[in-house]
């Protein structure tokens, strides 16, 4: 079970990573592609900033590549091996994968990155 407090928490629903109490994200929707990167400044409930330094998120285009693979392997997994199609549709599923896919890789990646650097603290979390 994924409760607050726990870092995947943050992780995956791109919370505050020391209060939990809401999201980093001006719209929660990923899917929204004009807002999927945008941040607060700060957070509203312990006041955490969320961009310590200018360019501090260019760190996160790293994990992208680690995040985006995953999700590729897991595409060709499911076509190649499970499903048992050919290599050439186990490719195409992989393109489409990441098409797909790539604004939720994008904010983990964030939230991933963020999270390496900062810790919940349950005080906070109490305020």
């Amino acid at each position: 079970m994924i409760r607050k407090g726990m870092k995947l928490y943050s992780i995956l629903f791109g919370a505050c990573p020391k209060c939990h109490q809401e999201s980093m994200y001006i719209t929660k929707n990923p899917y929204v592609l004009a807002d999927t990167l945008k941040i607060n400044e700060k957070c509203s409930h312990c006041g955490t900033r969320y961009r310590m330094e200018p360019s501090f998120f260019y760190g996160s285009m790293y994990v992208s590549y680690g995040v985006g693979i995953a999700f590729a392997v897991a595409a060709f997994v499911v076509s190649y091996v499970i499903i048992e199609t050919s290599l050439v549709t186990a490719f195409i599923s992989i393109i489409l994968t990441l098409i797909a896919f790539m604004p939720i890789i994008m904010r983990l990646s964030r939230n991933i990155w963020i999270n390496l650097f900062m810790s919940y603290d349950k005080n906070l979390a109490k305020k």
